[in-house]
């Protein structure tokens, strides 16, 4: 039973540790004219469109919530 349960668990780790090394990324490519800085991703309009969005939703809400009280 020990030995059932010992083979068991290393086969389980094996499996996970050949996964994980398996999906590990690439190395970003070489930097071209000498640049070795590090460049933050750009954020984009995306980041925009959230807080419009969420904007919007927060003053429907409350216009909701006033309407309500009104009545």
């Amino acid at each position: 039973m020990k030995t059932k349960l010992i083979t068991a668990l290393f086969l389980v780790l094996f499996v996970v540790v050949l996964s994980v090394s398996g999906v590990s990324q690439p190395p970003p490519p070489p930097s071209e004219h000498g640049d070795n800085q590090n460049q933050p991703a750009p954020i984009g309009s995306g980041l925009m469109l959230l807080m419009a969005m969420g904007a919007a939703y927060g003053g429907k809400k409350i216009y909701d919530a006033r309407k309500r009280l009104s009545d």
